[in-house]
């Protein structure tokens, strides 16, 4: 079913652009910090699809576990729900100061922000959301799980097998679906045999609600709605956002659909008329809640943090850890 509208305030559009700029802006840091090889690893670039993301963690609390998507590297939901990117990206460029010690490149881990790493391993996401639901289930503390991943994951068996155990022991697990359309080089037209990915949560009798993901008020909205449900201990619910990876999987990739090429305009047609920056940046304008000053001290206030970052993190030592300090990490 679509999604029932709920309210924003003014305050919390602003807010929710603000964040949406920041995100973005970062994402292009990124993006430079690769082109000019100063990132360590590689980079999956968000590009036009950051708006679900910070939707996602925009009404989580700290207690709150989120299991972010990989695209941008989670930048956006991991900012929105207020944790210090700045480790993240000292991370990323492989400083001593990062929120891994240099070590571990996106597959960061944020403990005090119930945020516990990530894995290269797609749909790994899922076995761990049902037992974080059901810690938090159990400890009654009142903790929500925002699993955010995109449609491709859903072709993982564990995603099936963690709705069957989420709608059976009723856990505060909110699905959220970033379905760009791609897993990889294969188009999900050739992976799921239907319309909407969010049909697959109706066999485990899960409500679903399908939002435009380049509408960033509509997918906070939703987002709103689920933690409420979940929250009201009704059991899992499933968001579907549908969006578009505008550009190649992994920066350097090729930007295919099988052995073909992906239609280069229809890729600019997003890029163009569907950024979810513009879009919400145009209706707060209308609606008069903004000024165009505004929104261009947002855009600059934005770069001058992304860039402020950078300069903070490369001034941070490289990480060279001993081989005994790097056998200290590993448990098996």
């Amino acid at each position: 079913m679509n999604a029932t509208t709920t309210t924003l305030t003014n305050a919390q559009r602003i807010e929710l652009f603000r964040t949406l700029v920041r995100a973005m802006a970062l994402d292009r840091l990124m993006m430079h910090l690769i082109r000019t090889g100063r990132l360590v690893g590689f980079y999956h670039e968000g590009g036009v699809a950051l708006a679900p993301g910070v939707a996602a963690g925009f009404f989580l609390t700290r207690e709150d576990i989120l299991l972010p998507h990989y695209r941008a590297h989670g930048l956006a939901h991991m900012l929105s729900k207020r944790v210090d990117v700045k480790l993240y990206i000292a991370e990323h460029l492989g400083r001593s100061g990062g929120c891994c010690q240099g070590r571990s490149s996106f597959h960061a881990s944020f403990p005090a922000d119930h945020v516990f790493g990530s894995s290269g391993n797609i749909g790994s996401n899922f076995p761990l959301s049902v037992g974080y639901g059901f810690a938090a289930k159990r400890k009654g503390l009142g903790q929500s799980v925002m699993n955010c991943s995109g449609d491709g994951s859903y072709g993982s068996g564990r995603s099936h097998e963690a709705m069957l155990m989420c709608a059976n022991w009723k856990l505060p697990v909110v699905f959220w679906c970033e379905a760009n359309g791609m897993a990889q080089h294969s188009s999900m037209k050739q992976l799921f045999p239907g319309p909407n990915i969010s049909a697959l949560a109706g066999g485990f009798g899960i409500p679903a609600h399908i939002v435009d993901g380049q509408d960033l008020f509509a997918c906070a909205e939703v987002a709103q709605l689920a933690l409420a449900h979940v929250r009201a201990g009704r059991g899992p619910i499933f968001v579907e956002c549908r969006t578009l990876r505008a550009q190649e999987h992994s920066v350097g990739g090729l930007n295919n659909e099988g052995i073909t090429p992906r239609d280069p305009a229809l890729m600019r047609c997003w890029r163009e008329q569907r950024d979810p920056e513009r879009l919400a940046g145009a209706r707060l304008l209308e609606a008069g809640v903004l000024k165009e000053s505004e929104l261009s001290e947002l855009h600059t206030a934005a770069d001058r943090e992304a860039e402020a970052l950078a300069a903070a993190c490369e001034a941070l030592p490289k990480a060279l850890p001993s081989i005994d300090e790097l056998q200290s990490g590993v448990y098996s």
